[in-house]
């Protein structure tokens, strides 16, 4: 069946084809001028000093625990326990495992789905060192509280806001709380720049472990009172390495796509919540799915739903028939990591019970949001997901479904 519901959608118009297409003409295709547009553009629009653009949003995670691991007087050290929810995307955990350290897994508040603040502060060990805290589809953390247990219990806070573009929680910035915060341009996002990610920091020190993490680990680029500013001669600089860096850098074309889909992010962010008020208002009565419910201001990068009721344990069934009616879907993110086959092969603990990510990871699903209006799309869900309550099978829904108007 056609896709009449999908997941994701493009952002893009002309003038996003108009950049891409002066980047080509221009030949100048690497890392450049346009990056350092996309990034001063970034910074000034959330608030932060210093925006490092990176090829994926993956990439910006790797790069924030990287200089959160070498940048100058950094407590972290192999071994140290960073604290991280249940739930989330795999290259959240992959980093913090690949730098020796140690993932500490905390289970999620069912209602909100990001870390539970109460068990959060019960698994804290002599060895816990950092929070990696996750804003889960746009949610974002209640940071007032989380901010206060770090600032007690001497953790640093970094945040994986990968999910979570323009969202707000009191008035800031998600993504702006920690000692560094990440975000993806990926397709699916709230803004697209083919692939992509950015790092955010107010820390000057980081700022520069960032610069050469991003570029081979070497000191090119760096400001001119940098701590890892070593040698004058410039001859000698160009291939003068100081950090166990990667190449994670992205394009020019990327960067000049960035800078357009940048002035229209307000505008996705007003027609995502809208969405979501539509959404919550079509199921709000419907007892048998509880939805994620919003901290501050969410900017909804999906619209998540765990079964309950009449449809507990019925989720084949429940995406069945919304893939039958040319609804698209898909578990909430990694559901919960630890029922992963990887989780052998990294550094782990778990210090509480894991109860709400197994019941994501059982009974959730989420539905995509847009930048356009929904009403049509989240109907037709209602329709059908209340369709299989009432008793009317898959084939049933469908023929229904294929006789109304497109």
């Amino acid at each position: 069946m056609a896709i009449r519901y999908p997941l994701a959608s493009d952002t893009w118009d002309q003038a996003e084809f108009d950049a891409a297409e002066a980047v080509m003409r221009s030949r100048n295709f690497t890392m450049g001028a346009k990056v350092k547009a996309f990034e001063a553009d970034f910074a000034k629009l959330f608030g932060s000093r210093y925006a490092i653009m990176v090829n994926s949003g993956s990439s910006a995670n790797l790069l924030a625990v990287a200089a959160a691991v070498h940048a100058p007087d950094s407590p972290l050290k192999p071994g140290d326990e960073v604290l991280v929810p249940a739930v989330s995307w795999s290259t959240t955990f992959f980093p913090i495992h690949q730098l020796g350290l140690t993932l500490s897994f905390v289970d999620i508040d069912p209602h909100t789905l990001n870390i539970d603040l109460e068990k959060l502060e019960r698994s804290i060990t002599p060895r816990s060192r950092a929070v990696m805290a996750v804003n889960l589809l746009g949610n974002p953390n209640d940071f007032t509280a989380l901010r206060d247990i770090c600032k007690r219990r001497g953790l640093i806070l970094i945040e994986d806001n990968c999910e979570s573009m323009g969202a707000r929680f009191d008035g800031k910035w998600a993504g702006t709380f920690g000692l560094c915060g990440t975000f993806s341009t990926f397709y699916s996002h709230h803004i697209a720049t083919m692939e992509g990610g950015v790092v955010v920091t107010d820390d000057h020190g980081v700022y520069c472990a960032l610069l050469s993490l991003r570029a081979h680990g070497w000191t090119r680029e760096q400001p001119a009172d940098s701590p890892f500013q070593i040698d004058d001669d410039p001859f000698v600089k160009l291939f003068r390495f100081v950090l166990p860096g990667y190449n994670v850098r992205p394009l020019e074309i990327e960067a000049a796509i960035g800078i357009e889909q940048l002035k229209k992010l307000p505008g996705f962010i007003v027609a995502r919540r809208r969405n979501a008020r539509l959404f919550q208002e079509i199921f709000g009565d419907f007892e048998h799915i509880r939805s994620q419910r919003e901290t501050g201001e969410s900017s909804w990068f999906g619209l998540a739903m765990i079964l309950q009721g009449r449809l507990a344990d019925r989720r084949r069934e429940v995406v069945a028939a919304l893939q039958a009616a040319g609804i698209e879907c898909r578990p909430i993110v990694a559901g919960n990591f630890l029922r992963n086959p990887v989780i052998s092969r990294v550094n782990h603990v778990v210090h509480q019970e894991i109860t709400a990510a197994d019941e994501l990871d059982r009974q959730g699903l989420f539905i995509g949001n847009h930048h356009y209006p929904l009403e049509e799309q989240l109907r037709l869900a209602r329709t059908v997901i209340g369709g299989l309550v009432c008793g009317g099978s898959c084939d049933r829904m469908t023929e229904t479904i294929n006789k109304e108007p497109k």
